[in-house]
C-alpha cells in the first residue's frame, strides 16, 4: 500500500467492521427468529436461499478471529449486537447466554488491546415485534430503547463506542420501498414511517446511553454520492432527489431537525401524526457522525410516479457489486457533510470496502482501499476533523440478499469448512499499520 499509519494523524484510529447477523451463526446459543430468518426462507429473496445460521461461525470462533485483528494492527474493531440474540421475543425476558456472548466478546477484544465500538442494531429485528408492524410501529422506539438498556447495562462501561443503528436508509428505504431486504415490502406509507421511526428509535437509545453515563456516542450513515446522468433539468432535479432520499433526510433529522423538502414533497403525506414533534428527540446531541461509503450514482428522470427516479449505468471501473468505484466522492462527502451538518464534530469513515472475486490475490482491493485514504487525506488537508477509518470487512460473510458470493473481506472464508486465510490486501495493511 502507499499509505501508512504515519500519514495520519497521531490520534487517528484504524479499525476494521463486521455485523452480527453476517458472521456470528444466528441458529446457535438460543437467539431467537429475525425477520431476516423469514426473508430468507421465502423462496426468490436470497441467493442460492442461503441465510444466517451458521455464517462464519464467529459465536465459537470469535477469539480467532480477534487474533487476527490484534495481529494485523488495527486500533479498533466495529461489530454489531444481535438484538434477538439478547431478547428472543423482542421484548421481555433476557436470553442470558446472549448477554454473556457479548460479555466475553468485550473482554477479548480489551485483553488484545482493541478498542470495541458496538453498533446496537444492523438490520435482524426479532420476529415478534416483525409481526407487530416492526419499524411501521411508532412503539419500536421505546422497545429498542429497553434494548439498550439491557445490552449496554452490561457492557457499555467497556465500550470506546457505540452507535444506534447502522445505515438508516437501508433500514427504511431499501427494506420497506424497494423490497430488496427485509422484511421486504413495497409500500410508500411503510417506507416513511420506517424513515422517521428509525431516527426516532435512534434518538431515544443515544437519551438511554446517556442516562447510563455513557459518552462517545455516535450515529452512523451510509451515503451514495448521486450525478445527474446528463446535462438536462430533469436529470439535475432527479439526481437532488435521490441524494435528499438516501443522504440529506437521515443527516437532516439528527443534525439539522429538519427533513429536505424535495424528499416531503412525496412522504409527507405518508409520514405519522405530529411528526414534526418528534426532532427533538431525534436531535438529541451526538458526540461524532460515521459514514459509510461505498460508490455514487448516475441518476435520471423515470416515468414513474413518485419519486420517479432511475440509475443509468455509469463508465467507471466496478466492484464485484457493479458499483461504480468513485474514490473523490468520499472526500466530498467529508468536506460537505462537515460544512452543512456536524461542523467541529467528529467524523469517522465507519464503513468502506469493496468485493471482489479473488479469493486471496486481492490486488483489486489494496487499490481501493489506497484512493479512499487518500481521499481521506485529502479532506483531512481541508481540516475536516475525521478520526478514523473503518475497512469493511474483516471476513467475508452473508452478504444479506445475495448470500455468500459477494466477498468483502480481508480475510477469506471458506464456507464448506470455515477456515480463515488472510488475503494479500490484510497483509498489505498489516504492514501499512505496523508502528515504528
Amino acid at each position: 500500500m502507499k499509505h501508512k499509519r504515519t500519514d495520519f494523524p497521531p490520534d487517528f484510529q484504524f479499525g476494521v467492521a463486521t455485523s452480527a447477523y453476517q458472521i456470528e451463526g444466528h441458529a446457535q446459543g438460543a437467539a431467537g427468529t429475525t425477520h431476516w430468518d423469514s426473508f430468507a426462507a421465502t423462496p426468490g429473496n436470497v441467493a442460492n436461499a442461503e441465510n444466517g445460521d451458521i455464517a462464519c461461525d464467529h459465536y465459537n470462533r470469535f477469539e480467532q478471529d480477534f487474533d487476527l485483528i490484534r495481529d494485523a494492527g488495527f486500533d479498533c474493531y466495529r461489530f454489531s449486537t444481535s438484538w434477538a440474540r439478547v431478547l428472543p421475543e423482542g421484548r421481555g425476558t433476557i436470553n442470558q447466554q446472549g448477554l454473556d456472548f457479548y460479555d466475553r466478546l468485550t473482554d477479548a477484544l480489551l485483553e488484545r488491546g482493541i478498542k470495541p465500538c458496538a453498533t446496537l442494531y444492523h438490520w435482524e429485528l426479532p420476529s415478534p415485534l416483525a409481526d407487530l408492524g416492526g419499524w411501521r410501529n411508532r412503539d419500536i422506539a421505546e422497545w429498542f430503547a429497553d434494548f439498550t438498556e439491557i445490552v449496554m447495562g452490561r457492557i457499555g462501561d467497556r465500550m470506546f463506542s457505540v452507535a444506534p443503528i447502522n445505515e438508516p436508509w437501508c433500514v427504511s428505504w431499501l427494506s420497506h420501498f424497494e423490497g430488496h431486504h427485509a422484511p421486504g415490502l413495497r409500500d410508500i406509507r411503510a417506507t416513511a414511517r420506517a424513515m422517521h421511526h428509525v431516527l426516532l428509535a435512534h434518538g431515544r437509545a443515544i437519551e438511554t446511553m446517556r442516562g447510563l453515563g455513557m459518552s462517545n456516542l455516535g450515529a452512523v450513515f451510509n451515503l451514495e454520492w448521486a450525478e445527474p446522468a446528463d446535462d438536462s433539468n430533469e436529470a439535475r432535479i432527479a439526481a437532488e432527489l435521490y441524494d435528499g432520499i438516501y443522504n440529506r433526510f437521515f443527516l437532516g433529522g439528527v443534525f439539522d431537525k429538519s427533513y429536505p423538502g424535495n424528499v416531503l414533497d412525496g412522504l409527507e403525506p405518508h409520514l405519522p401524526t405530529n411528526w414534526q414533534d418528534d426532532f427533538d428527540t431525534i436531535g438529541t446531541p451526538v458526540d461524532w457522525c460515521g459514514l459509510n461509503y461505498y460508490t455514487r450514482k448516475l441518476i435520471t428522470r423515470a416515468d414513474a410516479p413518485w419519486p420517479g427516479l432511475k440509475e443509468v449505468p455509469g463508465p467507471l471501473p466496478k466492484t464485484q457489486m457493479g458499483w461504480e468505484v468513485d474514490p473523490a466522492a468520499l472526500s466530498r462527502f467529508l468536506i460537505r457533510t462537515a460544512r452543512d451538518h456536524t461542523g467541529d464534530l467528529p467524523i469517522y469513515v465507519t464503513e468502506n470496502g469493496m468485493a471482489s472475486p479473488e479469493r486471496h490475490h486481492d490486488t483489486d482491493r489494496i487499490g481501493y482501499l489506497d484512493q479512499h485514504l487518500a481521499e481521506v487525506r485529502r479532506a483531512l488537508d481541508q481540516g475536516v476533523p475525521i478520526k478514523g477509518y473503518f475497512v469493511w470487512s474483516l471476513l467475508d460473510n452473508y452478504e444479506w440478499a445475495l448470500g455468500y458470493e459477494k466477498r468483502f473481506g480481508l480475510v477469506d472464508v471458506d464456507f464448506e469448512t470455515l477456515e480463515r486465510t488472510p488475503k494479500a490486501s490484510y497483509h498489505a495493511l498489516q504492514a501499512a499499520l505496523a508502528r515504528d
